[in-house]
């Protein structure tokens, strides 16, 4: 198949997902097409089967600000007709998924009919889908796709829950690819890092509030008074600076690490003893996922997505949202001698389910369903 991928080239968790895909089904023989405004940061040219499109965005005096989304949609329809795609798959809704449509409406006038795929992450339903402003073009840009999907379960009954959807949503899970992703020799590192044999902690996210950072320095604050440990962040945002106050007010400078972003996060995962991800909402949770196939057990909040990754007693453990202490008792628990490798053997374990060449499988089949639904209709 010649199929288009569209997505944020960021480091975002829909970005992320979007190129690996790309990646792997390149490796199975698909011709893939990224199209987007820059290159996708986890994107490389080792497969002849890749190929990137950049957006041209202009500035004009008239607009205040660049109109993406014409741009975006006039590209796609440069892209459907000199590669001939089969397929055009978007990710994250706002604004991929309308512009999808206008460029479908406008290859049609030329003769062309190319089904649409639009996958739902998490914020573009969660957060800024549900903002008035653009709730009525997320909803009929949903309905409007030949085909849907979502994540996780429950971002599929959020989305149903908080718009009127007639499309079915199909859910298929975020997933990782073990061949990058798994435990490393870096001794060296972890004795850097923790020279006295100090448990590791690590959290990695874009550090927004919806993150809950304030609650992993609480629950480390905790942890390092009964168990020697050393916390590691990874990621960088707008709430940085007040987590480094935090550390001052906490006393807990020495024995925190600011990594800030990293491409190589498996690296650092390799030495890690357990991952913190107290979220107030979390569609799926992917830096969950990169620890636990890497055999760092989670302890996380049982909102969204995460219960499904998450496996209760075997991964790791999840709490409510903002319950310090339940967090902290079993961040002990797995932090324990007699626990952490069950805990680490059980994280890889749930890992495994969702490695990507289990998942890229259930794409293929549904793109190849959506192409026939839409041939038949042709010819109905």
């Amino acid at each position: 198949m010649k199929i288009g991928i569209v997505c944020y080239p960021t480091y975002g968790g829909s970005g992320v997902v979007a190129t690996e895909l790309g990646k792997a089904l390149a490796k199975q023989g698909h011709e893939i097409h990224f199209i987007t405004y820059s290159q996708p940061t986890r994107l490389d040219f080792f497969s002849e089967n890749l190929y990137y499109h950049e957006v041209d965005i202009r500035s004009y005096p008239l607009f205040q600000y660049p109109p993406y989304e014409l741009a975006l949609a006039s590209k796609m329809v440069d892209v459907v007709t000199h590669e001939q795609l089969d397929l055009l798959h978007v990710h994250y809704a706002i604004p991929h998924a309308s512009a999808a449509f206008m460029a479908k409406q406008i290859l049609t006038t030329k003769g062309i009919r190319i089904p649409v795929i639009t996958t739902l992450h998490g914020t573009d339903i969660t957060l800024v889908g549900k903002d008035p402003s653009y709730e009525p073009v997320v909803t009929f840009s949903i309905n409007q796709s030949d085909g849907v999907t979502a994540v996780s379960e429950s971002l599929k009954q959020d989305t149903l829950d908080h718009f009127d959807i007639t499309n079915h949503i199909e859910v298929v899970p975020n997933f990782i690819d073990l061949s990058r992703f798994q435990r490393q020799k870096k001794d060296h590192f972890k004795t850097a890092i923790a020279p006295d044999g100090e448990r590791l902690i690590i959290h990695t996210s874009n550090f927004r509030k919806v993150k809950r950072i304030e609650d992993v320095m609480h629950i480390f604050d905790r942890l390092r008074k009964e168990v020697p440990s050393k916390l590691l962040l990874i990621g960088d945002g707008p709430e940085r600076s007040k987590i480094e106050n935090m550390c001052r007010e906490l006393g807990t400078c020495n024995d925190v690490r600011f990594l800030g972003k990293l491409d190589v996060i498996e690296e650092v995962l390799s030495v890690g003893d357990l991952f913190l991800m107290p979220s107030e909402k979390e569609s799926f949770g992917l830096a969950a996922l990169e620890a636990m196939a890497c055999q760092v057990p989670v302890v996380s909040s049982n909102v969204g997505g995460l219960p499904e990754l998450n496996e209760d007693g075997v991964s790791g453990f999840t709490a409510n949202v903002g319950d310090i202490e339940d967090m902290t008792a079993k961040s002990l628990t797995i932090l324990d001698k007699d626990n952490l490798d069950r805990f680490k053997q059980g994280a890889f374990k749930v890992a495994k389910r969702f490695d990507i060449y289990n998942i890229v499988p259930e794409y293929e089949a549904y793109y190849e369903r959506v192409i026939f639904e839409m041939k038949g209709a042709a010819l109905a």
